[in-house]
């Protein structure tokens, strides 16, 4: 059972997230010959001010 777990800074609105969601579901029925009924995925939206890149936090400081 294939578990995709999306971690993204940010928030994606619930179409790119069905669009994303369809995409990897048949890449990996596909690729990975996985029936779509056994493809789990989870999105996780952080907070942008919970994310940092070489040391400098995402988001707006001001």
């Amino acid at each position: 059972m294939p578990y995709v777990n999306i971690r993204i800074a940010g928030t994606l609105s619930r179409e790119q997230k069905k669009q994303i969601a369809e995409e990897i579901t048949d890449t990996l029925e596909r690729v990975g010959n996985k029936p779509k009924s056994y493809t789990y995925i989870s999105f996780d939206e952080i907070p942008q001010e919970n994310w940092a890149i070489a040391g400098t936090l995402l988001g707006n400081d001001k």
